[in-house]
């Protein structure tokens, strides 16, 4: 009975003995599996401290192209802002130029093609005619609106000249009809003369240094004479005075008188001249002396 006791003790000592050598193989595997998953964890933790480290960069950098982005909208804003100021400008000096090119045709102007803008202009009868000029270029104007100067190449609004310009532009009887003094002709007339090959009778004598043309007040009283026949010594000239006054009148002082000392037979005297001086700003026309 007793055998049978410790038999069975042994056995069960046996039994025990396996299973704590079982269990503690189980304890190792599972220190393993912890050592495993710590290390797991670590590396995890060390992923994941850089990730929200990288988040943190790209949070930083968001920030940064936040205000850039800010910044730009404002430029954005200011530049608009700018442009509507600059297209709001723009049309309105696109319509007052409009404006300002319609009026100079209704006076006469030619004014170069590239530069007018057909659609925006209202003038009268709504058409416009094309000329091309001796320069090459082409012009527009108002039907049938000569140029000014008829030279084919100035181009000026006819309310630009001169009063001279204008009544040295008119024929015999327009001129008549707009000018009832006498002097007044003849001042347009001698404007002329110097203007227009054509006329023939040209007193005008070339200047120097400031003086680009001067008649001289014997050469004009000739002159008056044969340009009005029938008019007597005296009278020829007291026109002389009042053609140079209307002269210096119609041409709003462009032309001017000065005093010059000549001698003649041994006697010293002082002539008049009527002159254009070389600096003179004339419409349609660039003065100089030799």
């Amino acid at each position: 009975m007793r055998d049978d006791r410790v038999a069975a003790l042994a056995e069960r000592v046996e039994t025990l003995e396996r299973d704590l050598e079982s269990k503690t193989q189980r304890i190792d595997d599972l220190e393993r599996d912890r050592d495993r998953l710590t290390d797991r964890v670590r590396t995890l933790e060390d992923r994941l401290e850089k990730y929200e480290n990288q988040l943190e960069d790209c949070q930083d950098e968001l920030e940064t192209h936040g205000d850039r982005l800010e910044d730009c909208e404002r430029e954005r804003t200011r530049c608009d802002s700018a442009v509507d100021a600059a297209l709001n400008k723009a049309g309105t000096n696109k319509a007052r130029l409009a404006e300002l090119q319609a009026r100079e045709l209704e006076k006469g102007a030619h004014l170069k093609a590239e530069t007018v803008d057909v659609h925006e202009l209202e003038v009268p009868g709504d058409r416009l005619e094309r000329v091309t000029k001796d320069d090459g270029e082409a012009y527009l104007r108002l039907p049938e609106h000569a140029d000014p100067l008829a030279d084919g190449e100035v181009s000026l609004a006819y309310g630009d000249l001169l009063p001279i310009q204008q009544l040295a532009r008119m024929d015999e009887d327009m001129r008549r009809s707009a000018a009832n003094a006498l002097p007044t002709r003849l001042a347009a007339k001698l404007w002329r003369a110097r203007t227009d090959d054509a006329v023939g009778d040209d007193p005008w004598e070339r200047g120097c240094k400031a003086v680009a043309e001067y008649v001289a007040a014997s050469d004009l009283r000739h002159w008056i004479r044969r340009r009005e026949p029938g008019i007597s010594e005296s009278y020829a000239k007291k026109l002389v005075s009042r053609v140079i006054d209307a002269a210096l009148d119609l041409s709003k002082n462009r032309l001017a008188v000065h005093r010059k000392t000549e001698r003649k037979n041994g006697l010293e005297y002082t002539e008049r001249r009527l002159v254009l001086p070389a600096d003179a700003d004339v419409p349609g026309e660039t003065t100089g002396g030799d």
